[in-house]
């Protein structure tokens, strides 16, 4: 392993200081000032920005529009702004920071450091029904508290307000200003210019010291991004004088350390339609007539009739409320019909397809409170009108009652459309119209889309995690995933806007995930909110405690109840309460529930900190076996992963949840970055990783960059227990990400080249890592840094899998040395994925090789090789 890129920087930072404080401080001033400010460029999304100078007549930027401090609050793109910041030293030497968040809502950001460069956890007090404009902070020594004035501006009426506090964690009720009132505080912004620009902020005097800091801080920050940024585009330049590279592997089998058996596993996320017209094998969209236009804003077609359409003119379509099937899905269809042969047509997810020959399980709930009731006719049609099957149910009665029925196609056909006519006329109102193949993944009623789940079983996965990242606790209070609203029969459960911008039918529910865990021989991973919403959610969900404003402390006692009824419900016996529902849903044997996480990507403040300790102090002590895996917000550093981690060690949390998408640069030069971490911490579950690319594509480098990370991570497969892709699934032409996993329209699954990585990762994981040197016939840094290796053995078979990455545009020729390893069989198994750089459609080539060919291989540019040799 090379030496850390940063462990470099360091030694050279030291080496600098040791020479300035030698030669050159007498040429620095004791003092400088300082001006904190914020720009309108890229919207107001940049944060705070520092421009230091001697006289305060001359300005110099600290870097190019370079953040030391962004706003968390409010929904990625629409929000995070940050408005007039105002910097604020206290007499203990922390400096507060505060800013109007946008010119709407009733509340001022807060946070505060020791530096300037790390700031803690931001907070978001409501203060008022008013916007907050402006805020200015003071220290009023006769009453010992802080003040906070603002202004609020209503069409050309302003008015100032204050509150006070002497901790910032809580405020006295918002005061109209009086002029008599703190008439003394000033508000000290000023306008500067800064690069020509006119810059409103606040002037300070600090010592050199800080301004030095600020200036190294922005260095090595833009230093990073410099090295992240390389990519495979400017290879052939870069290494147009690469010598052919030779690279010995020598093996240290005796020197084996136990890793993870659980490193490859998947996340599941209801993004990109993954669930409903995805992974869900219901063909009928909006079968419960419960889509409104809340759930995708700004669409008008998005209503209870949404995929919907009335057959003929003499029929008309209503949706009603009164007396539903169930007071969870209490919209329904009300068909009135004037002729016979009137009736509804639904164009299903795309389309509805279907193949000649296969069965189709039709179901709907139906009534009539007419004197003469007829049966239902259903059709598959075409989109010309023509029949591809049909059949009849029995005749409707005048109360809700449930009509199955069998559909067979007599042809193919991938966008068919069905058609339900009331044979009578009359009102006919209808519910929960279904339609599914009966095959399903396992052959399941109410089951999964049987091709699109055996590619994602193909992957081997030791674990499932589910429902989802962003989509477990929900934007806004309102709108958290609620696993009992999921359970039960179809038409008892609560369905709900997707925060992704459509709707869950929650037909997939916690049920049918822990059946396709065992289905697929996975461990279960639920994730539920931290009783917290989504970080990503706007203020006005939750007004009471700001954007974050967890579950009232009154209700935390149910909510941590509803959390631990999901550990019975897993795992209870049949003669529980919860137990016993598992059981009445056809599984009376325990589903051995081990692992739960709580939280996701959380803002790591105080109200997080205090329901997350009530959650994970009340399971530990009912289910003290059970792993609860918190939360290190969504990314690898920065305020919310050093503040989780923080938590983690105070409560002795078992597992940490990592999340980062970075580009193929970062993990390049961050090889190292498991090894660094202390071992006698939490482990680690990388649950959201991914290599990005500007345009988000996923091709043959992102998916070696990936490749390079899950070597890097099996050495480190002591400390790392489980990793997983993100996101799994996206339907063509539905997508709210990129880039994903497996990619699929109704009639074809399209795994990407990344699928083929995690794939040979499943299909050859280990549970001993095996240690090797690698010696080079080059010390060119950007060279060895773009060559991998990982050998593991698996115990269960006795096989030694190496995995080797080439990152470089030319061939390295590899020498292998596996000291110790004896008895092997003749012949091994050689796959390699390769090919340029930006191809989409790399596909895995496998091959059987002798065993005298293993020892010297030829890895081709930009490849993955996997070689599994068995042992006697």
């Amino acid at each position: 392993m090379q030496r850390s890129i940063f462990l470099i920087i360091i030694m050279q930072f030291l080496f600098h200081s040791a020479y300035s404080n030698s030669y050159e401080i007498k040429n620095e001033p004791d003092s400088a000032y300082i001006f904190a400010y914020a720009t309108v460029r890229n919207n107001n999304h940049n944060g705070l920005h520092f421009a230091w100078s001697l006289d305060q007549r001359s300005w110099h930027p600290i870097g190019s529009e370079h953040s030391f401090l962004k706003s968390d609050y409010g929904p990625w793109g629409a929000e995070k702004k940050m408005f007039s910041p105002y910097l604020f030293l206290d007499k203990q030497g922390l400096w507060h920071c505060i800013w109007s968040l946008n010119e709407r809502d009733g509340a001022f950001a807060h946070t505060q450091s020791k530096d300037l460069i790390y700031w803690e956890s931001q907070s978001y007090p409501v203060i008022t029904e008013k916007n907050c404009l402006s805020p200015v902070i003071s220290y009023d020594k006769s009453i010992g508290k802080y003040i906070v004035i603002w202004t609020s501006e209503d069409n050309s009426l302003k008015e100032k307000y204050f509150v006070t506090s002497d901790n910032f964690k809580a405020y006295t009720q918002s005061e109209k200003l009086s002029e008599a009132k703190h008439s003394s505080i000033p508000d000290l912004r000023q306008t500067i210019i800064v690069s020509g620009n006119e810059e409103i902020g606040t002037i300070h005097k600090v010592s050199w010291n800080i301004v030095d800091g600020l200036i190294k801080a922005q260095q090595l920050s833009a230093y990073k991004n410099k090295i992240y940024a390389e990519n495979s585009g400017d290879d052939l330049l870069r290494f147009s004088s690469l010598e052919p590279v030779e690279a010995k592997i020598t093996l240290s089998a005796s020197d084996g350390k136990r890793i993870s058996d659980l490193m490859m596993g998947i996340f599941f996320e209801d993004i990109n339609y993954a669930a409903d017209g995805g992974l869900y094998a219901e063909l009928i969209q909006n079968r419960g007539f419960e889509y409104n236009m809340g759930e995708r804003r700004g669409d008008k077609s998005w209503n209870n009739t949404k995929a919907w359409i009335v057959n003929g003119d003499q029929g008309t379509l209503t949706v009603d409320t009164l007396a539903p099937i169930h007071p969870n899905n209490k919209h329904y269809a009300v068909l009135n019909i004037t002729g016979t042969g009137a009736g509804i047509i639904n164009e299903g997810f795309d389309g509805i397809p279907v193949k000649a020959g296969e069965k189709y399980d039709f179901s709907v709930f139906a009534r009539s409170p007419e004197s003469k009731r007829g049966k239902l006719l259903v059709r598959l049609i075409g989109k010309n009108g023509e029949v591809c099957g049909e059949t009849s149910t029995k005749s409707i009665s005048g109360d809700w009652q449930k009509y199955t029925v069998v559909l067979t196609a007599n042809k193919t056909i991938n966008d068919a459309r069905i058609e339900i006519i009331p044979q009578q006329t009359g009102r006919v109102d209808l519910d929960m119209v279904s339609l599914f193949p009966q095959k399903t993944f396992k052959g399941h009623q109410n089951g999964l889309r049987a091709d699109l789940a055996q590619v994602i079983a193909d992957m081997k996965p030791r674990f499932v995690r589910f429902p989802g990242g962003c989509v477990a606790h929900g934007d806004g209070l309102d709108n958290m995933y609620r696993w009992k609203n999921t359970i039960g029969l179809l038409e008892t459960r609560k369905p709900q806007r997707n925060l992704w911008g459509y709707h869950q039918s929650m037909g997939l529910g916690y049920f049918e995930y822990f059946q396709f865990c065992e289905d697929i021989g996975a461990e279960p991973v639920p994730v539920l909110a931290a009783g917290v919403p989504c970080q990503n959610s706007g203020h006005n969900e939750c007004r009471i405690a700001g954007q974050q404003g967890g579950i009232p402390m009154s209700q935390m006692d149910e909510y941590i109840q509803e959390i631990l009824d999901l550990i019975e419900y897993a795992n209870g016996d049949v003669k529980t309460e919860w137990g016993s529902k598992r059981a009445k849903a056809g599984h009376p044997a325990p589903f051995n529930l081990k692992y739960i996480g709580i939280g996701n990507e959380d803002l790591i403040t105080d109200i997080f900190e205090e329901r997350f300790t009530m959650i994970y102090n009340a399971i530990k002590k009912k289910y003290p076996e059970m792993v609860v895996i918190g939360t290190a917000g969504p990314f690898y550093e920065g305020t919310d992963y050093v503040e989780g981690w923080k938590i983690a060690a105070k409560l002795g949390v078992e597992m940490i949840d990592e999340h980062y998408y970075n580009p193929p640069g970062w993990y390049i030069h961050n090889q190292d970055f498991y090894d660094k971490y202390d071992r006698s911490k939490a482990k680690v579950y990388l649950g959201e990783y991914a290599a990005h690319l500007p345009g988000r594509p996923n091709n043959v480098e992102t998916a070696l960059a990936e490749a390079f990370h899950l070597a890097n991570i099996e050495r480190n497969g002591d400390i790392v227990a489980m990793t997983s892709y993100a996101p799994l699934l996206a339907k063509e032409n539905h997508t709210q990400w990129n880039p994903d996993l497996i990619y699929f329209n109704n009639t074809e699954v399209k795994p990407t080249v990344g699928y083929y990585v995690q794939k040979l990762y499943g299909e050859n994981s280990g549970n001993e890592y095996l240690p090797s040197k690698i010696e080079f016939s080059t010390d060119w840094d950007a060279v060895t840094k773009r060559i991998a290796k990982s050998i593991v053995r698996d115990d269960k078979t006795g096989d030694i899998i190496v995995k080797l990455i080439n990152l470089l545009p030319k061939e390295v020729n590899i020498t292998l040395d596996l000291n110790g390893i004896d008895n092997l069989k003749p012949l091994a198994v050689k796959t390699v994925l390769s090919g340029k750089p930006d191809d989409k459609q790399a596909k895995p080539v496998q091959e059987t090789i002798d065993i005298s060919t293993v020892s010297t291989c030829k890895l081709p540019a930009y490849s993955f090789t996997v070689i599994r040799i068995q042992t006697k």
